[in-house]
């Protein structure tokens, strides 16, 4: 039983490559050009719910957003395991273990009074499909990860003042993760799944400077999840916190046609520390991991440029550090490494009332070295292991916005 639960958690903590950990950031089409830069100030749309409550109050009227975001990771090892699974042995690096994916994203917001409005959002925080040759050379610790996470975030935002505008929602977020993995000694398939749902909270403040100017802060709340799960049949659980997370973000109108966005956004992945799997019949711990991850942080640097009423052309680069502190802690299944991002995008506006955005942006991953042991088994009898990820990430974004 010990063999592979514990790859549940981790890969809800690993979750989307895009960002670092476990994040998905694709939370709309209209920030992905700006390299997701000042999101918490610009308040562009409805999908401020996501990245800022508080910028709902910029908004006039009712208004519809439908956003859904290509993504195309691709992660290939290279290497070499310590040790045989009999009676299949291993052949091969796994091949691309990178899986095209689909994030959708929903938002509706309207006024219920003076300085008052109201929304909800509907997104995918979090999620990832990986999946490896099945005989490869590290299929006793991954061959294939399905984590799906489903989030609604209804949501309040009152303008206090010309000034300030202040902002809260409720997060209900529902997991579902299956994973598979072969028995490092008998070679069987080991299939597990597991799933939860459980509440969080986001707020956040927006102040207009000048006019010309605002700055955002926001935060996202820490979620705790028990995992009720399924191993070939045997009932396990395990606790699991994700992180909270905070953004401070810049808007300001450079020139009637030229605006810069920046942001600073954290995330407290220090929280990860070990992970604990427990047999549900005895209250037995299975299994014990050190994880040890790190706190991490997000820099971006975006600019809008408005050359006429219909069109918004947008620019942004970011650096994403990764938490997992070193190739010891890195998982096939946690591939994870500092990237740079390099993004593009626009809108074209159809008539007063709508308009349709899109991006693309490229990825590119630091070089991951492995030097990774079974948690199943004992090393360096077990196996380990060890070589390095070349990782990159093509995003491309679409969304039609209405306004009623």
């Amino acid at each position: 039983m010990r063999l592979k639960w514990t790859a549940v958690l981790a890969v809800c903590l690993a979750g989307g490559a895009q960002a670092s950990g476990f994040a998905l950031i694709e939370q709309n089409a209209s920030g992905l050009g700006n390299a997701y830069a000042g999101q918490a100030a610009v308040a562009e749309d409805a999908s401020t719910i996501y990245f800022n409550p508080a910028g709902l109050s910029l908004l006039e009227g009712r208004q519809v957003v439908v956003a859904g975001n290509l993504i195309a990771p691709s992660a290939k090892f290279s290497g070499t395991a310590a040790a045989v699974v009999v009676p299949a042995p291993p052949v091969g690096n796994g091949g691309d273990a990178g899986t095209l994916a689909f994030v959708p994203n929903f938002y509706y917001a309207m006024d219920i009074g003076a300085g008052l409005k109201v929304g909800v959002g509907l997104n995918a925080p979090f999620g990832l499909v990986t999946e490896y040759d099945s005989n490869w050379l590290g299929q006793s610790q991954a061959v294939k990860s399905d984590l799906k996470t489903y989030n609604l975030n209804p949501t309040l935002a009152w303008k206090v003042s010309d000034k300030l505008s202040l902002g809260f929602g409720l997060n209900w977020q529902y997991v579902k993760a299956e994973l598979t993995s072969r028995h490092p000694v008998t070679g069987a398939l080991l299939t597990m799944s597991g799933d939860d749902n459980s509440l969080g909270w986001n707020a956040g403040a927006l102040w207009n400077i000048d006019g010309n100017s605002r700055l955002g802060v926001s935060y996202r709340s820490s979620i705790d999840y028990r995992l009720d799960g399924d191993l070939n049949g045997t009932p396990v659980v395990a606790d699991l916190e994700v992180p909270a997370s905070a953004s401070l973000s810049y808007w300001r109108r450079l020139t009637p046609t030229w605006e810069l966005l920046t942001d600073l956004s954290w995330t407290q992945w220090s929280d990860f520390q070990n992970l604990d799997v427990v047999s549900k019949a005895g209250g037995v711990t299975l299994s014990h991991v050190s994880e040890n991850w790190d706190d991490t942080w997000r820099y971006s640097v975006g600019f809008n440029y408005r050359p006429s009423r219909d069109w918004t052309w947008r620019f942004g680069v970011a650096y994403d550090q990764a938490p997992v502190p070193d190739a010891s802690h890195r998982t096939p299944r946690i591939p994870d490494a500092d990237r740079f991002w390099i993004a593009v995008g626009g809108q074209y506006r159809l008539d007063p009332k709508s308009a349709v955005d899109f991006g693309y942006a490229h990825i590119f991953v630091n070089e991951a070295t492995i030097t990774h042991c079974d948690p199943a088994t004992t090393c360096p009898v077990g196996v380990t292991l060890t070589g390095q990820y070349n990782n990159k990430i093509d995003i491309l974004s679409v969304q039609y916005t209405h306004n009623f």
